[in-house]
């Protein structure tokens, strides 16, 4: 059986994609809360990922916050706080880097590996401003995925590398955003259906829960 990683897995969206990749993978579920993973902390990254048990096949790093703890996504830029972006690049950023290079060695041939961003981390999709740290920590996790999908192509060909965006889902994370929702289910249903359908063509490319190329 294939073995399918899920990293950020007891939050709503993270526990939705291991449960079912558990229907047909063997799950290593990783998570702040069950492994002590820090994703802003090199060493934190390194141990725990360093105790995964065998070859990765599939991999879905679901990490991330919105604003840091007493901060919301600002509105203006007046409201640009130095402390509480630095927080979000590190988490939304900094923490898929480190991930990623952890994950190099660990990769089966042919690896699949997603990692959920936001439609909002598009500069060219961006036409109502706001948002400027979650928007840029997203645009920069783009970037790093992008470059990694180049690097790890070059020693596994075959290999998927993608940036996903995963809808407005109904989780703790998006409480209070006025948007239509879908279940964290439904998202994980939708997220595995578009990794799992890509072409290695498609490598380093950012997609959205329908399979549709978002751009840049």
């Amino acid at each position: 059986m294939d073995h399918a990683l899920v990293i950020g897995a007891s939050g709503g969206i993270g526990a939705a994609l291991a449960d079912r990749l558990a229907e047909t993978h063997r799950v290593t579920r990783l998570s702040r809360s069950g492994d002590g993973l820090d994703v802003t902390d090199p060493a934190s990254v390194e141990r725990v990922l360093g105790g995964v048990d065998g070859l990765v096949h599939l991999a879905i790093i679901a990490t991330g916050i919105l604003a840091p703890k007493g901060h919301a996504p600002e509105k203006t830029l007046g409201a640009v706080d130095a402390d509480a972006m630095a927080r979000t690049f590190a988490v939304n950023a900094i923490g898929p880097a480190l991930l990623l290079r952890a994950l190099l060695p660990l990769l089966a041939e042919g690896a699949r590996v997603g990692v959920l961003t936001a439609r909002v981390g598009s500069i060219g999709d961006n036409r109502m401003g706001g948002w400027y740290s979650y928007r840029a920590a997203k645009a920069a996790a783009n970037q790093i995925v992008h470059g990694a999908a180049i690097e790890i192509g070059r020693r596994n060909k075959d290999a998927i590398v993608v940036a996903l965006h995963p809808g407005t889902v109904e989780t703790p994370f998006t409480e209070g955003y006025k948007a239509s929702k879908v279940s964290p289910d439904k998202a994980a249903a939708n997220l595995i259906g578009v990794l799992t359908g890509l072409a290695p063509s498609q490598s380093g490319g950012f997609f959205d829960y329908a399979g549709e190329a978002i751009e840049w």
